[in-house]
């Protein structure tokens, strides 16, 4: 009967301390924990309309250590920011849509914990995406003290196709795709050609080429004025780039969530 009791007693404390294989593995320190398979699964259960805290919990107590080991290579960095940056717009502006009045204060407020820190989307985007630029820079000033997680979780090579794969929430930004690093060339590729052809207007006439303003902000990025050009030419949206000349389009902040496509 003792032996019963104490083994149900044994059952009980264990029942009231369990959890999930991916915490328990991200708490003990176990590099198995498939972080970008994780940020996957965030997008496909925000599509799915079911909950994600404990994938927010999961990252949130991860380290920087098992995060910089997990996230080894270049594409499985920049996937995984991507599909944090875009999921985290959509969660935050779902249950708090009065925060895209500021947008300022909003893309700067550090409310996102990421392996025990909190970071703001300016963060992710231009520290960890961009590689430590300047987000007011143009592309072209790199910030000269980043911290230890900015440094220790950034992307080794940037690239310019970002921009048309990052989702802050405007009905112009590009829609949201879920990102997998072993596609993800390929992805940032198609996700850029489809947003230039919906963005971009070519006047045979006048040989001007209205684009994005996104072209305008980080124009460093795109290599200048020349790098855009070479850019619309190459995704067909200009046939030549010689006497070329660059209009950028006013860009539309409406709020617009749910924006999901298939790449």
């Amino acid at each position: 009967m003792k032996l019963r009791l104490y083994f149900l007693a044994a059952l009980l404390a264990l029942s009231c301390t369990a959890k999930t294989n991916l915490q328990a593995q991200t708490e003990a320190g176990d590099n198995s924990v498939d972080f970008n398979e994780l940020s996957e699964s965030f997008l496909h259960k925000i599509k799915a309309e079911e909950d994600t805290q404990e994938i927010q919990n999961i990252l949130a107590n991860t380290t920087i250590k098992e995060l910089d080991a997990a996230l080894d290579t270049n594409d499985k960095r920049l996937a995984f920011w991507l599909n944090i940056y875009n999921a985290y717009i959509q969660v935050i502006l779902q249950n708090n849509p009065e925060l895209y009045d500021d947008r300022g204060s909003f893309f700067k407020l550090e409310q996102i914990k990421i392996a025990g820190e909190m970071v703001s989307f300016a963060k992710i985007e231009h520290g960890l995406i961009r590689k430590s630029q300047w987000e007011y820079g143009l592309g072209y000033i790199r910030k000269w003290f980043p911290n230890k997680f900015e440094r220790k979780l950034r992307v080794d090579k940037p690239v310019y196709n970002i921009h048309f794969a990052l989702n802050c929430g405007a009905k112009d930004c590009p829609p949201v795709a879920i990102y997998e690093w072993e596609r993800l060339p390929e992805q940032l590729e198609i996700s850029t050609k489809k947003h230039l052809e919906k963005t971009s207007e070519f006047n045979t006439e006048t040989n001007v080429v209205k684009v994005t303003s996104l072209f305008n902000w980080f124009r460093g990025d795109f290599g200048g004025k020349n790098g855009v050009k070479k850019i619309l030419k190459e995704n067909d949206i200009i046939p030549f780039t010689k006497d070329v000349d660059i209009e950028y389009t006013n860009y539309d902040w409406t709020l617009y969530l749910d924006n999901f496509i298939e790449l």
